[in-house]
């Protein structure tokens, strides 16, 4: 947001900040929330480009479609482990992983 803009607002009695500070996340938190996401938009991307549905995944997962769309999703429900399952069982490495975690 632009100084200009931040300094009008607060003015007019506004608190400007980001969503970390308007949950009160702690930097723990905010680094897990950011890691689910990374995983999850990754999951989806390689999905789509091994060319499988969320169906077909799911039958390699032994899960269910509904699970694969929470997963690509990040409902707050599943874990990390699950994600990297699921990327593993897709075939990318470690190091792909940690790459896109820490982009």
């Amino acid at each position: 947001m632009e100084k200009e803009k931040i300094k009008f607002l607060e003015k007019k009695g506004w608190k400007v900040g980001n969503a970390d500070e308007f949950l009160e996340l702690s930097s723990v938190e905010s680094a897990l929330i950011d890691m689910k996401i990374a995983l999850s938009d990754f999951l989806k991307e390689k999905r789509k480009q091994k060319g499988l549905s969320q169906v077909q995944l799911s039958k390699v997962l032994k899960t269910s479609q509904s699970r694969i769309a929470k997963m690509e999703n990040i409902d707050p429900l599943v874990s990390i482990d699950l994600l990297l399952n699921a990327l593993f069982h897709l075939g990318v490495s470690k190091k792909q992983i940690a790459h896109r975690i820490a982009a």
